[in-house]
């Protein structure tokens, strides 16, 4: 599809960011203090909370309806004719119209592991992986150490590779194979700084600062005239903003957390930001995901769980609930949980997918994000 585009990822430099969890976050802060440089800066990110255009924007400005409709309508015969995936197809036209739009520079999140993700055809300025996790087994296993190789995939000959991986012995496994794949040089982030950090950030939550202390590595080890930034964190991650990050809106609280080591961020969250009591929490979780320890980190720092099934998860990957004792209750159809959550509610926290966090949004009077 690239081929049949005229190469439009060669049209622009990248940086490429992985990783389990905060890849997202990442990504927000290196693009918002490149923005404040001056510069036109695209985004792709994954997935999307309501709208597939949300996923490609310009100066934060999304890819129009009509426009992405105009690139599938083009691509339609070379989609079906190669089976490409949605995020195939949608790759694809990401870097057509970041081209089209004439960025300077975009920032590209990965999708899924590294090696084998469609973003990996970009030869970036820098390469970076957040941490590494469970997830996805079914596509790239249950041992952390083969995780961690397949996000090293992204490294490239002479290019930066950055990580803010903690656990010693994944970081080495993260280390090796970049260094396998010829990346130079390869940064290390002692994300146990956060401790010691005080700066204002623009997304909430302790572990932001561990991404942002990954985000000021990767801004650093750009080539000028993108880089570096200097040893302070720029002043524009005050700014950075992404929805769905232990995003506070009113008494609602909406984080995409959609694995074990995600909710128990959104837990040390809520005990750091102290919300206003009962805090109720609304939960939908593909059963492809390990839900039960997910809820079991959740259940101690909410006053009510609420569990419930988010529309726009494909039937195959709902969930269905055994008993969970009595403070815990299931209620499938999710516009009456949306509406009962809110009962005696001091705080509402949504979370558990991004497919529950865009629904509730869609259907949140004034809160679906701009795409």
């Amino acid at each position: 599809m690239l081929d049949v585009l005229g190469r439009p990822e060669r049209h622009f430099p990248a940086i490429h960011i992985g990783g389990t969890n905060g890849k997202g976050s990442t990504c927000a802060f290196v693009a918002n203090e490149l923005r404040a440089q001056g510069w036109r800066v695209g985004l792709y990110t994954s997935p999307h909370l309501v709208s597939p255009t949300e996923r490609i924007t310009v100066d934060d400005v999304p890819i129009s309806e009509a426009a992405f409709a105009e690139w599938t309508t083009q691509l339609r015969s070379h989609i079906e004719r190669l089976d490409a995936s949605f995020f195939e197809a949608t790759t694809a036209i990401a870097f057509a119209d970041l081209a089209a739009r004439g960025v300077d520079i975009a920032v590209i999140e990965v999708g899924l592991g590294g090696r084998l993700d469609a973003t990996n055809v970009l030869t970036p300025l820098v390469s970076a992986v957040t941490k590494i996790a469970l997830e996805h087994a079914d596509y790239l296993g249950s041992d952390l150490k083969g995780i961690a190789r397949e996000k090293a995939g992204i490294a490239k000959p002479k290019v930066p590779f950055v990580t803010g991986e903690p656990d010693h012995d994944i970081r080495a496994e993260l280390v090796k194979e970049a260094k396998r794949r010829g990346a130079e040089p390869i940064i290390m982030v002692d994300t146990s700084l956060r401790a010691r950090r005080s700066t204002k950030l623009g997304l909430r939550g302790r572990h932001q600062v561990a991404n942002a202390l990954v985000a000021h590595a990767v801004l650093n080890a750009l080539p000028e005239p993108f880089g570096p930034v200097g040893k302070n964190f720029p002043a524009s991650f005050a700014n950075a903003y992404i929805p769905g990050r232990f995003e506070v809106r009113g008494k609602w609280i909406f984080d995409v957390a959609h694995n074990p080591d995600g909710m128990q961020v959104v837990a040390d969250a809520i005990r750091d930001y102290k919300p206003r009591p009962p805090v109720h929490a609304l939960v939908g979780i593909r059963n492809d995901k390990d839900w039960r320890a997910m809820l079991e980190t959740l259940r101690p720092v909410v006053d009510r769980l609420v569990l419930t099934v988010p529309p726009s998860i494909p039937v195959m990957q709902r969930w269905s609930i055994e008993d969970m004792g009595p403070e815990v209750s299931f209620e499938p159809d999710f516009e009456r949980a949306l509406h009962d959550i809110q009962e005696s509610a001091g705080t509402v926290l949504v979370t558990g997918s991004f497919h529950t966090v865009g629904d509730a949004l869609a259907r949140l009077p004034g809160f679906a994000p701009v795409g």
